[in-house]
């Protein structure tokens, strides 16, 4: 639900598939199925280490380097992948008509802080932070 420098095409697939699934859920709701997306915050794996792809344009590294360092802040506050699995198994047996599930306080409070500032504040502010 929101994006970050650097990482447009990641933020794409999400921003996709909460579109899809959003969609998709009229039409499964036609026969009482449901579809569940679930939005986990900073989570303690290899991600940063095995996938995340570094050394960029060299035009680009200052904004690299801003950017990994704040990864790095949010990373010592992660959450196990055991609470990621948890809400999947909630939104997957829970029944509700619900699409979205948040998972870790810092997704709440990004959500919360995006929803109170307005799309387009909270996007201008992660904008001072990053550039």
């Amino acid at each position: 639900f929101m994006g970050f420098p650097l990482h447009s095409i990641y933020h794409a697939t999400k921003f996709g598939i909460e579109g899809w699934s959003e969609s998709m859920s009229f039409e499964l709701g036609l026969h009482q199925i449901g579809i569940k997306t679930i939005a986990p915050g900073a989570t303690l794996t290899s991600f940063l280490d095995r996938s995340l792809e570094k050394g960029l344009h060299p035009a680009y590294q200052d904004l690299e380097e801003k950017l990994l360092g704040s990864t790095d802040a949010m990373m010592s506050n992660s959450i196990a992948p055991e609470q990621v699995a948890a809400v999947v198994y909630q939104a997957a047996t829970d029944g509700k008509d619900q699409i979205r599930y948040l998972v870790g306080e810092d997704t709440k409070a990004m959500d919360a802080n995006r929803l109170k500032m307005g799309r387009e504040d909270f996007r201008k502010e992660l904008k001072k932070q990053f550039l």
